[in-house]
């Protein structure tokens, strides 16, 4: 079966080592920053209450939400989640992270075009993430390529989300250092291990378009093989 072949490997193993790698980083950079005390001594949740009103963000909810770098914002509520660790911190980490989020609701404030086609997709790519799979195999194991070519363009469509997401994750990182620069709650230093912290996150939306991408190219792979076995 198609499922079990080695070759996959070799489409999957980059990517995957990319994965690993980015959640490292990420961790590695969270559990550094966490230990260093930001400038003004602010926690995240403090961070988040005085960033509200200069930013005319006061009407949204700020909540609690459980786990570890769980946080984020939801523009369907107008509420920025926080995480434990990072609402009670008072650590470069804890400010960037609020700062990153907020950045999604500034987003969201201005219309930003890609934040809106990434919501637009996703009622889409909910019924795809499940579709497209079994289209696939079923036009595989059928030798009726047409249809799992409509599962490719199921995975094209992850492809694409994971593409749409990067320009909106780095641009509210890119807002998010602005407003703790323009706001003086960080120095130089701090501000660079901010964004140490944000850059590290942004890998791990990297890895996953590596991953849906090397995915569909394997299947692709699959299917151009299919025909000329065929002709």
């Amino acid at each position: 079966m198609f499922y079990l072949d080695p070759l996959y490997f070799v489409f999957a193993l980059p990517a995957l080592l990319l994965a690993f790698y980015a959640q490292y980083k990420v961790r590695s950079a969270y559990s550094k920053y966490l230990q260093v005390p930001n400038l003004r001594g602010l926690s995240g949740l403090d961070a988040a209450r005085s960033l509200l009103p200069p930013l005319g963000l006061s009407h949204l909810n700020v909540e609690g939400t459980p786990g570890e770098l769980t946080d984020h914002y939801d523009p369907r509520t107008k509420t920025l989640r926080l995480s434990p660790g990072v609402a009670h911190s008072r650590s470069v980490a804890a400010v960037a992270i609020v700062a990153h989020e907020l950045g999604h609701a500034l987003q969201d404030q201005e219309a930003y075009a890609p934040l809106r086609l990434r919501g637009g997709l996703v009622p889409a790519l909910t019924v795809s993430s499940w579709v497209a799979p079994l289209l696939f195999i079923f036009g595989w194991i059928t030798a009726n390529p047409t249809l799992a070519w409509l599962g490719v363009a199921g995975f094209g469509l992850a492809v694409l989300f994971a593409l749409i997401t990067l320009p909106v994750e780095y641009n509210a990182s890119a807002r998010g250092l602005q407003m703790l620069w323009n706001y003086q709650l960080v120095d130089r230093r701090e501000l660079s291990q901010a964004k140490a912290v944000l850059d590290a996150a942004a890998l791990t939306y990297v890895a996953a378009l590596a991953q849906t991408l090397s995915t569909m190219l394997y299947y692709i792979f699959l299917l151009t093989g299919f025909r000329r076995d065929r002709e």
